[in-house]
């Protein structure tokens, strides 16, 4: 019997996207899963699409938010809910290899590992490559990682059975970042797995706002997440924005 995976999607105004993440979980070669998806109030068409996926597949979970929470407090309604022994990430615009739970689990099992992550690549608005695949940084452990945040939420899973609780820090834009930290501070390193798993969607809109404010949730990470002295987290920052440019550059 496959190990169970679940899921976990945050849905806010996806309507656009939302139908090809579902169907890049669907298209699977690995069949065992369940997709939980928490849609925080959404004003667009985002849930009625979800709900006629739900009426196709019983493993497509559909829980609405009571009201406007953010994205790391939906992952986590999401995480509260699941069933899984395994647990992965996907967010409402971004496309899973079709082999990817496959070759993950595997991985996994395989090595008896509680963390693994994957290359990616970058995709523009219709789906097209841009050319730009993000490759894996080795084996990452907390000191490595604090410089270089190279780990792809949506190629991201993880083994309850080995690392336990799961929870992302309420921290937008970087909760992803600060739940990893927390497992490594625990002594769990992520595993690479060296292939593209994940199509990464990078949309157009504002996007220089978007890094500044991605840039300054890191700092917030450094130094209330991890309440790293400030000397330490400017050294830190400092590598991370040199890997963050080496990774878009490169």
């Amino acid at each position: 019997m496959q190990p169970l995976v679940s899921i976990i999607m945050p849905c806010y105004n996806a309507g656009r996207f939302i139908a090809q993440s579902i169907e890049s979980v669907i298209s699977q070669t690995y069949q065992n899963w369940e997709l939980l998806i928490t849609d925080d109030c959404s004003t667009d068409k985002s849930t009625g699409i979800v709900e006629s996926f739900c009426e196709k597949d019983n493993r497509i979970i559909l829980i609405k938010s009571e009201k406007h929470q953010g994205i790391a407090a939906t992952r986590n309604i999401s995480i509260e809910r699941a069933k899984g022994r395994f647990m992965a990430f996907l967010d409402c615009d971004d496309l899973w290899i079709c082999d990817k739970l496959e070759k993950q689990v595997g991985f996994m099992l395989e090595h008896k590992i509680g963390f693994s992550y994957a290359y990616y690549e970058i995709i523009d608005n219709e789906g097209i490559s841009k050319g730009k695949i993000i490759k894996t940084a080795g084996v990452v452990g907390y000191n490595k990682y604090l410089k270089n945040t190279i780990i792809g939420c949506g190629t991201v899973m993880l083994d309850r059975d080995i690392v336990r609780d799961i929870r992302m820090p309420k921290n937008d834009t970087s909760e992803d970042m600060a739940l990893w930290l927390s497992l490594m501070r625990k002594g769990f390193k992520a595993f690479p797995i060296e292939e593209v798993l994940l199509k990464y969607r990078v949309t157009s809109n504002s996007a220089s706002s978007k890094k500044l404010k991605a840039a300054k949730d890191v700092w917030r990470v450094y130094r209330i997440n991890e309440n790293l002295p400030f000397f330490r987290s400017m050294f830190c920052f400092i590598c991370y924005a040199f890997n963050a440019v080496k990774k878009r550059l490169f």
